[in-house]
Order: structure tokens, then C-alpha cells, then sequence
């Protein structure tokens, strides 16, 4: 009887892996038909990934030393289903991480998880087992502390999705990141707790705290004379002008920071019958802090800006650099920007843009009144470290937020969501907000007097008065147009 075609006796040659493993697959074809497809196209989504099963047909079945087995099945994925993501998109639609790297400091870019976390292991143990001799209670709660915010701060700086900058290094605006992150869940901690109860865990950071403080009034005599200039001449002039000069830094628009310090000034005054310290004299308002420090301030930090806007931008590597002088020189400009972008905030090009612009103007107006409010709710000095570290921290924290702001609203089409700088600092901001309000019930009993209500309510229609005119009017003159050609158009 002759053997069926199927069949094979044992001792017949054979290629027992090539009847048991599948033919080599083919290179899949990135995207559809071999256009690259994004991982946010929607072409991608209408297609579904199916498996379609080819079976050897030249062999129905195969005998192996005597066993019958049945041909394998090779499973092939529709090309038309692979789908590559394109990494060159900006960091806020799809990567991890920055693409962008400084080319002229390769070596810094090399990963080090696995050193840095044997590091940071080796530094707790260390630590841990030689702080027994503090004593129980509050010296090694506030050291707990301490290592688990430099615990988290470690990971922020290895592990966190970087930023629009890359100066000095990206892994320092995460950790900005993460110290802003500490402090919005710091802050969402102390919107569930009581005043008192804040105060009193306050006392764990620093023993010295809890302690009410006299009310302090900058208003008593007013009489505008060269010694009473003079004497206003003090520490916190010079934080006035350190301030707006991180300001010019951070807004890069003249008429931005001059609204915002007009602002600032108007808000001290319709808040000074709730913090003695806003009460101060006129000259100090429209001198002394406009005219002088905040001009200061903003007028250097956008010569700053200008300097870095038209200058020519070409990095060497620490290695090709030859010389002593030039080496340190490339060190220092390693802590200067790698580029500089001109921020346009086009406030009258459109309703989206003036929201966005009132917008910031508001959460910077907050950012600036907040610390006089914590300060006198939580009884803190004005050059307490904490006040100090607040104000240095929300500036750092602003640099990157509003430049991925000015992105997200410039360039809506990369920049598909709010970047996470901006989002983290708004939310900070509304957080300070939310405990200042709740804190302050029952803390301030004077009442707003009637100018302060009527020129709130004056500034109010104001601001929405303006973007009827500038954009409501002619949009629906715009419309009525358009309605009017239709018609004619039906008519004929």
C-alpha cells in the first residue's frame, strides 16, 4: 500500500524545525500604506489590528517519529495595523523626556539611576543609623522629614518629564518641578486642617514659630521730605527690585510688567483694612515702589532679555574648548539660556489670547498677595527663610510655566495640552487662595469700606466691557453680514 502523500515513516529525512516553526515574518510597514501615522491621528483609530491565520497547506498534517501532529498556524499582523509613533513631536503631545539635548555637554546626559539610587540607599542607612542619639519626638520627626523630601526630590530629578528648558541642565527644572509638587501637597495637607492646628504643626520645622506678632504700619507719617525718602530706603526695596527684575525675566513684555506693578499697587490699597502693612503712604505706593524699584527691576531684567534676544547663539563642547579662561568661561555660560525666545502675548489679536492675558495677570496678582496673607495668618517675619524660600520658589517655578503658557497659547497646534509647569503652578496658586479664605474667617472683621467696592466693580466692567468692543461688536457685525449676503443670495 502506498503511503498517502501526507505521510512520512521515521526514517525519513527531514527538517523537523522547519515543519514546527513558523517562516520568518516580514517587516511590518510603518504606518498605513507606508505613511507614517501618529499616535494621535485619527486614521489610526478606524483601523482594527487583526491576526489572519495562514496554515501550510502543502502539509494537511506531519508525522514525527511516528506521531501525527497537526502544521502549526503562523499568526501575521495586518501591516495596515502597525503603527509607529512619531517621536519627533513636542514633549507635551508624546515623549517621556526632552529630545532635545545640549550636544555641547554630551556626557552629562548619560543615565545614572542605578548609581544615583545606591548613592541616596547608602546616605539613608548612613544617616538613619547614626541619628539615635537625637532624641525622640520632634528632632527626628522634622530629620524624617527632611529624608523624605530629599527622597522625593531625588526621584523628581532622575525620573520626571522634563521641561521647555535645558540650562543648566534639565534635571534642574525637575527638580523645581518636584519642590513645587512638595508644596502643593504641603498645601492641599493645610486646607483640611484648622488655623490653629497650622500653627501649632508649623512648630515642627521651626520651634520659634507660633508666636503672635505686632502689626506693623508703614503709613504714620506721610510727609514727603528727602529724610522721609531716605529713611524708606531699606532691605525690602531691594527685594522690590530683585523681584521685578525676575519678573521682566519671566513675562519678557514691558506693558505687561508695568500693568502688573500698577496692579500690585491698587491691590495694596483696596487691601489695606485688612493687613496693616499694605497701609503705606503715597509716595511710598507710586515713588518709592513704581517709579523707582519696580522700574528698576523690570528696566534691567529686559535690557537682560534684549541682550539675550540678539545674541548669537554658538556652543562649543568642554573639550574642544582650549585654555583655562576658556573652560571657565564655557562653565558660566553653561548657567545662561541656550536660546532666547521673545514672548508675544497679543492681547488684542483675539478673545482667547485677552482671556489668557487676564488670566495670568490674575494668578500673578494672587502668587503676589498670598505670601502677606500666609505670613500673617501663620505669624511669620517678613525675612522668615520660609517667606524668603516661597517667593525665590514661585519664581523658579514661573520661568518654565509661563514660557510653556506663551507656547500653549502661540502654538496651539504642538503644544495640544497645558504644559506641566503651568499647570502645577496655577494650582498651587488656587490652593494658597482656597486656604487664605478659609483661614480668614473671623481674622478680618473691618469691613470693605464703599470706594474700595465701587472701584473693584468700576475695574470689573472694565475688563469685560473691553473685549465686547475689541471682540464681541465685530463679530457680530461680521455675522450679520454674512446673513445679509445669504439672503440676498436666497433672494436671486
Amino acid at each position: 500500500m502506498a503511503p498517502e502523500p501526507g505521510d512520512a515513516s521515521p526514517g525519513d529525512e527531514f527538517d523537523s524545525d522547519a515543519v514546527l516553526s513558523a517562516p520568518p515574518e516580514p517587516e511590518p510597514i510603518p504606518g498605513i500604506d507606508g505613511t507614517p501615522v501618529r499616535w494621535y491621528d485619527g486614521r489610526a483609530d478606524s483601523v482594527n489590528a487583526t491576526v489572519s491565520v495562514d496554515f501550510l497547506h502543502s502539509m494537511t498534517t506531519s508525522s514525527i517519529f511516528g506521531w501525527r501532529v497537526s502544521p502549526p498556524a503562523v499568526c501575521r499582523a495586518n501591516p495596515q495595523s502597525t503603527r509607529r509613533a512619531d517621536r519627533t513631536e513636542s514633549y507635551t503631545r508624546i515623549a517621556p523626556f526632552q529630545e532635545q539635548h545640549d550636544t555641547s555637554v554630551e556626557f552629562f546626559y548619560k543615565p545614572i539611576t542605578l548609581t544615583a539610587l545606591s548613592a541616596l540607599l547608602v546616605v539613608l542607612a548612613y544617616t538613619a543609623m547614626t541619628q539615635d542619639v537625637l532624641e525622640e519626638g520632634s528632632d527626628k520627626a522634622r530629620v524624617g522629614i527632611y529624608a523624605v523630601l530629599s527622597f522625593f526630590l531625588v526621584f523628581s530629578m532622575l525620573q520626571f518629564r522634563d521641561g521647555p528648558f535645558i540650562r543648566p541642565h534639565p534635571a534642574v527644572w525637575r527638580v523645581v518641578l518636584g519642590i513645587n509638587l512638595l508644596y502643593e501637597l504641603a498645601l492641599v495637607f493645610l486646607l483640611f486642617q484648622d488655623l490653629p492646628a497650622a500653627r501649632r504643626m508649623m512648630l515642627i520645622l521651626d520651634p520659634a514659630l507660633n508666636t503672635p506678632l505686632p502689626e506693623k504700619s508703614y503709613g504714620e507719617d506721610c510727609a514727603l521730605t528727602p529724610q522721609a525718602l531716605w529713611g524708606a530706603m531699606d532691605m525690602f526695596c531691594l527685594a522690590h527690585a530683585i523681584g521685578w527684575f525676575g519678573k521682566a525675566m519671566i513675562l519678557r513684555d514691558y506693558w505687561f510688567c508695568w500693568i502688573l506693578s500698577i496692579a500690585f499697587e491698587l491691590a495694596e490699597y483696596s487691601l489695606s483694612h485688612q493687613l496693616a502693612n499694605f497701609n503705606e503712604c503715597w509716595w511710598d505706593h507710586w515713588i518709592l515702589d513704581v517709579l523707582v524699584c519696580n522700574w528698576l527691576g523690570t528696566y534691567l531684567g529686559m535690557k537682560v532679555c534684549t541682550y539675550f534676544e540678539v545674541k548669537p547663539y554658538e556652543w562649543r563642547g568642554f573639550r574642544q574648548t582650549r585654555g583655562i579662561r576658556s573652560k571657565a568661561r564655557r562653565v558660566i555660560t553653561q548657567f545662561t539660556p541656550h536660546d532666547f525666545t521673545t514672548f508675544k502675548w497679543g492681547t488684542a489679536t483675539s478673545f482667547a489670547n485677552y482671556c489668557c492675558v487676564v488670566l495670568l495677570l490674575a494668578v500673578f496678582l494672587a502668587g503676589e498677595l498670598s505670601p502677606f496673607y500666609l505670613k500673617s495668618l501663620l505669624w511669620m517675619e517678613p525675612n522668615h527663610p520660609f517667606v524668603v524660600m516661597r517667593l525665590v520658589g514661585i519664581i523658579l517655578c514661573a520661568l518654565p510655566a509661563v514660557s510653556e503658557l506663551c507656547q500653549y497659547i502661540n502654538n496651539p497646534r504642538r503644544a495640544v495640552r497645558m504644559g506641566q509647569h503651568v499647570w502645577l503652578l496655577f494650582a498651587t496658586v488656587v490652593t494658597e487662595l482656597l486656604i487664605i479664605v478659609k483661614w480668614s474667617e473671623g481674622q478680618f472683621t473691618e469691613p470693605t469700606p464703599t470706594p474700595v467696592r465701587v472701584c473693584w466693580g468700576i475695574g470689573g466692567t472694565l475688563l469685560v466691557l473691553y473685549p465686547t468692543v475689541q471682540f464681541g461688536i465685530p463679530s457680530v457685525r461680521r455675522w450679520v453680514r454674512k446673513q445679509g449676503k445669504r439672503a440676498k443670495a436666497k433672494a436671486q
